[in-house]
C-alpha cells in the first residue's frame, strides 16, 4: 500500500471573525508520488491551502503532518518544499544556472554540488544548453522549465504548483502540461497542483479534489469525478453537462460490479428514461447527469423525443449542437461530418443509453 505523503486534518483558515471560512475544515491525504490537483472556481480556497501547506500563510485551525511530523508551526523555510508559482519569480538580474541553484546556496550546498544538481535538474526540463543565458531572455514556456527545475533541485518533501501555466498561451500550456506531468512521473516528486482548468487536471493529475466554498466537493480520480459526480456543483463544474430533474421510479436490474443499478426515470419534461446509480434512490428526486457525447441524435425517425436543432458549432473534431426539447436545451456532441449532421432548424430525435446517463446521489434541493 502506497504511504501517505501528506495529511491534512480539518484544515481551516478564517481571515476574520464573522466571515465564512476560506478553508473550512478540509481533510485530504496525498499519497507518496501521486500528483493530486486542487480544482475549483476562483475564490473557492484551493490556492489558500497550497499556501497553507507551503507555510506562508498560517492556518486558524488544524494540522499539517508530512511523513507523519506535524509540521504546522514550521517556519516556510525549514519545510523543504519547493514552489512554483503563477510568475514564475525568477531573478531577473541572474542567468539560469544561478537562478536554479539559488535555494541549494540558501541550503549551504557545496559548489561541486551545486555544479551537479543544477546541469542534472537543466537537462531534466531539456535546457541544459541554456545555462549561461539571461532569464529575461528566455519564452515563456522556458522560464516555467527554468521555475520548475529550480523548486526541483533541492530534491523537496513536496513539489507545490500554483496555476503555473496560466501564463502560456493555449497551444504551449498543452504542450507544458505534457511535459511537467512526465517529469513528475519520471522524479515520482509527491506534487499539489493548484489549478482552475479542468482539462489540465483531468491530463495531469492522479487524483483531483474539486473544492467549492472552502470545502472538498469530492476527492478522486480524473475518470471518478468526471464519469460519476457525488454532487450537482461537480458533475456542472467538471466537463459540460445536460442536468434534468428526475423522479427515479423503480430499480431495473440489480447491483453490477460498481454497485450500481439500473433505474427507470420520469424525466421532468422528456417522460420515462434509464440511466444508472447508487442503490437505494427509488422514490426519490434527483439530478440526472448526461453528457453531449452520450446524446444520441437522430434524424427522421427514432426512438426518444422531438426536438429541434436550434444552433451548431464546428470545433474541428467535432460539431456541437444545442437542441430545443420542451423548455430544455440539451447540448450534444457528435464527431460524424457531413450531408447527415443535423443542421439548425432540422427535427430530431433525442435519446440516451442508461449506461451513459448518471443518477447523482446528492438530493436534489425542493
Amino acid at each position: 500500500m502506497t504511504d501517505v505523503k501528506l495529511d491534512l486534518v480539518d484544515l481551516t483558515k478564517q481571515y476574520a471573525p464573522g466571515i465564512a471560512p476560506a478553508v473550512d475544515k478540509l481533510n485530504m491525504q496525498v499519497e507518496e508520488g501521486h500528483l493530486v490537483a486542487l480544482l475549483g472556481p476562483s475564490g473557492c480556497g484551493k490556492t489558500t491551502t497550497l499556501r497553507m501547506v507551503s507555510g506562508l500563510m498560517d492556518p486558524s485551525a488544524g494540522a499539517i503532518v508530512v511523513d507523519g511530523r506535524d509540521i504546522t508551526r514550521v517556519p516556510v523555510h525549514k519545510r523543504g518544499m519547493g514552489m512554483v508559482f503563477q510568475s514564475y519569480a525568477l531573478f531577473p538580474h541572474m542567468n539560469v544556472a544561478d537562478n536554479v541553484s539559488f535555494g541549494l546556496q540558501m541550503r549551504k550546498v557545496s559548489k561541486a554540488q551545486q555544479k551537479r544538481r543544477v546541469a542534472e535538474a537543466l537537462d531534466m526540463v531539456q535546457l541544459g544548453h541554456l545555462a549561461d543565458r539571461q532569464v529575461k531572455a528566455l519564452s515563456g514556456g522556458q522560464q516555467q522549465r527554468i521555475a520548475l527545475a529550480r523548486a526541483l533541485v533541492v530534491e523537496p518533501t513536496l513539489l507545490l504548483l500554483d496555476e503555473p501555466l496560466s501564463n502560456l498561451d493555449a497551444k504551449l500550456r498543452e504542450t507544458m502540461r505534457t511535459e511537467i506531468r512526465a517529469i513528475q512521473q519520471r522524479t515520482q516528486a509527491t506534487t499539489l497542483f493548484v489549478t482552475h482548468d479542468q482539462d489540465e487536471a483531468l491530463d495531469m493529475a492522479d487524483r483531483i479534489a474539486i473544492m467549492n466554498g472552502g470545502l472538498i466537493e469530492q476527492f478522486g480520480s480524473p475518470t471518478e469525478v468526471y464519469e460519476r459526480p457525488s454532487t450537482r456543483f461537480v458533475a456542472h463544474f467538471v466537463g459540460r453537462a445536460n442536468l434534468l430533474a428526475a423522479k427515479v421510479v423503480e430499480k431495473v436490474t440489480d447491483a453490477n460490479a460498481a454497485g450500481e443499478v439500473r433505474y427507470r426515470l420520469d424525466v421532468a419534461g422528456l417522460g420515462a428514461a434509464g440511466a444508472l446509480g447508487r442503490a437505494g434512490l427509488e422514490g426519490t428526486t434527483r439530478t440526472v447527469l448526461v453528457r453531449p457525447h452520450r446524446l444520441v441524435i437522430e434524424k427522421g425517425e427514432g426512438s426518444g423525443v422531438t426536438g429541434t436543432v436550434e444552433a451548431t458549432s464546428y470545433t474541428g473534431d467535432a460539431v456541437t449542437m444545442q437542441v430545443r426539447v420542451g423548455e430544455h436545451l440539451l447540448s450534444a456532441e457528435t464527431h460524424t461530418l457531413g450531408d447527415h449532421v443535423a443542421r439548425p432548424g432540422d427535427s430530431v430525435r433525442v435519446s440516451w443509453a442508461p449506461e451513459g446517463a448518471l443518477v447523482i446521489p446528492e438530493a436534489t434541493e425542493g
